[in-house]
């Protein structure tokens, strides 16, 4: 499969339901849009505080433990912040006040891409498909779509209108797009890593996983031997 070439954008925002899905499902294109000057704004519509493995942990620090995982992840990636929007972890819904929440950050933020889950299932990987991925990508969308760009829409921002150019979407059945990930793995290992209450999940260590999966991506996309990729669906949204 061919890749397009693609150019970075100035601005970029990253939607992710929870604390650590940006860094596993986009480190690495995060880290090559940072260091090539891309000013990344990280989301998490939740703060994944129906996450963690460890029952001695009081359930109510979960959020700022997660928080704080997150603004770690983003530091190493490059990415110049992070806004948490607090809905409750495992019940996202594609409602009113999500989409005007997400269209309030594309409209101040202004980016030309949108990097987020994608909004339907990919059944190789069933397990990675949670409800708040699939409302999560829905809703970033629909704000996207028309609702950052329609001037009528959610008139108490009291923000101007901004037509994102791009949406990259991750974990979609279709996907079309192979970013080389390979020069800045180490990057997103840490990112990753950064994320200590949700990686005993895993069957094998983050490095493990990583490196197995982003292996099998590239070479599903023709990527030389020994290359690791991250794969997106990139949907133009001019």
């Amino acid at each position: 499969m061919s890749t397009p070439t693609r150019a970075t954008p100035s601005r970029a925002v990253v939607i992710g339901a929870h604390p650590d899905d940006a860094d596993f499902g986009a480190g690495g294109l995060i880290a090559l849009w940072a260091s090539q000057g891309c000013e990344v704004t990280v989301v998490c519509v939740t703060d994944g505080d129906s996450g963690g493995f460890d029952a001695s942990v009081p359930r109510e620090e979960v959020p700022l433990i997660r928080r704080r995982e997150q603004e770690e992840a983003a530091r190493i990636l490059g990415a110049n912040r992070c806004v948490f929007l607090g809905r409750p972890d495992g019940f996202v819904e594609v409602d009113r006040d999500l989409r005007r929440d997400l269209a309030r950050v594309l409209r101040t933020v202004r980016p030309e891409a949108v990097v987020t889950h994608a909004p339907e299932r990919n059944y190789r990987f069933v397990f990675l498909y949670h409800p708040d991925h699939l409302a999560t990508g829905a809703a970033a969308l629909a704000a996207v779509y028309p609702d950052a760009r329609n001037e009528f829409a959610f008139p108490e921002l009291d923000l101007p209108p901004w037509e994102v150019r791009e949406v990259w979407q991750f974990g979609a059945p279709d996907d079309d797009t192979a970013v080389d990930v390979t020069d800045v793995f180490d990057a997103k290992l840490r990112a990753c890593s950064a994320h200590d209450s949700q990686t005993p999940m895993l069957d094998r260590s983050v490095e493990a996983e990583l490196r197995e999966h982003l292996g099998r991506t590239a070479a599903e996309h023709g990527l030389p031997q020994g290359r690791l990729a991250e794969s997106y669906r990139v949907v133009d949204t001019t």
